[in-house]
């Protein structure tokens, strides 16, 4: 499966990958995921946004444990980021069979929730979040990419009805829980012995856009006297976010701009920056961005500079559903559990059902990046330790 599913979107000059909502990568990948399911005889359903489901027993029973993850990347993303969970869903499957598994009492379903990184239209876990109801249609029929293409625009081109997105309450309900496995995004797990970690929560985490409005002119003509130019705000901002961030204990990046008109000899009018914070706690979240803000807005003053910020996406605190949280960890046998500041389709559906997630060691540290990586040895633990859980919520 990792061999098949390996090019599909992969960058030849950098290594990572580029699997955007609704391109042709992201349907080279929904194909897999379709033969996939096909393959192994489970029943395949596409729902109304998009999300692909693969089915072990009916699906209308009720009850259903429900793991997966997702196929798509940010730019230049690495391998294992979703993929590695949809991959060892399908392959815990297969272990479940190994072992002779019969006569389940709920049905399983593999799932590949769509577009969860949000590179295209700049909003996470869109597939997940119109499923919950977390995304009003009216909004997410708004959402554009950097080449002014809609959502219902990209969908119907993939083929896809968009008229259909929306709340999807009656699947939810035939949900008892999701189980999500996915590469550490970070190094808790690196050093210490175990290969697979049981998520606690997730950390509060938004996206805001700050729009720098300044005077374009020339480069080589105008006085520094005279300038209003957005580009010292942006890179005073910049500093400040780091400043703040390390003095709060929270996270705070820049990774995304844009300038305007983006001549090298010209003095930009506009530049827009996309802010990525998360924290322990809203109320540290709350106080860093907001200490962001005002640092921009006052050295903004003094060059003559406007800004304007607007928050694009939040995700409150995620504590995953404690009873089944250290069900999972006792049915590993004592594994860690970590938080974690990434945000995750897991962490959309759980305000909606319980959930709970899986780590596999990463000893790189590194994620959203061609460098992030799991050993086969810890793949293979994280596939036994996904088919357990399985085993243990679906045949009791």
């Amino acid at each position: 499966m990792w061999r098949d599913l390996a090019p599909i979107g992969r960058s030849a000059e950098s290594g990572g990958y580029r699997r955007y909502a609704w391109t042709g990568a992201d349907a080279d990948c929904r194909a897999w995921f379709k033969a996939q399911a096909e393959a192994r005889g489970l029943a395949y359903e596409l729902d109304r946004n998009g999300n692909q489901w693969a089915w072990l027993g009916d699906p209308a029973a009720g009850d259903a444990i429900v793991t997966g993850s997702h196929l798509d990347s940010v730019p230049d993303g690495g391998a294992f980021d979703g993929p590695l969970g949809v991959v060892s869903s399908f392959a815990a499957l297969d272990e479940l069979r190994r072992r002779g598994l019969t006569g389940l009492s709920r049905p399983i379903a593999v799932v590949n929730f769509g577009d969860e990184e949000g590179a295209r239209f700049g909003l996470a876990c869109v597939g997940s979040r119109l499923t919950a109801g977390q995304l009003t249609p009216a909004k997410a029929r708004q959402l554009r990419d950097a080449d002014g293409v809609t959502l219902p625009q990209a969908m119907e081109r993939a083929g896809y009805d968009p008229d259909a997105i929306g709340p999807d309450p009656e699947r939810l309900a035939r949900i008892g829980a999701f189980v999500e496995l996915h590469v550490e995004q970070g190094r808790a797990l690196a050093d210490t012995p175990h290969p697979v970690g049981v998520a606690s929560a997730i950390w509060p985490h938004g996206r805001w856009r700050f729009d720098f409005r300044g005077e374009a002119n020339h480069a080589g003509t105008t006085r520094i006297d005279d300038r209003r130019d957005p580009m010292l705000t942006y890179a005073h901002t910049v500093l400040a976010a780091r400043q703040k961030a390390e003095l709060t204990g929270a996270l705070a990046t820049f990774g995304k701009v844009n300038v305007d008109p983006g001549g090298v000899n010209a003095i930009a009018s506009l530049v827009s920056g996309w802010l990525d914070s998360r924290a322990p706690d809203e109320g540290t979240l709350s106080t860093v961005v907001t200490a962001i803000e005002r640092a921009a807005i006052e050295h903004g003053e003094g060059e003559g500079v406007a800004v304007q910020v607007t928050q694009e996406s939040f995700t409150p605190v995620v504590e995953f559903a404690h009873g089944l949280r250290d069900r999972l960890a006792a049915r590993l046998g004592g594994v860690p559990v970590l938080p974690t500041g990434a945000g995750h389709d897991a962490g959309i559906l759980s305000a909606r059902i319980p959930t709970a997630m899986l780590y596999v060691r990463n000893p790189t540290g590194v994620s959203h990046s061609p460098a992030e990586f799991a050993g086969e040895d810890d793949c293979v633990a994280g596939v036994t330790a996904l088919a357990d859980v399985l085993e243990d919520l679906a045949c009791q």
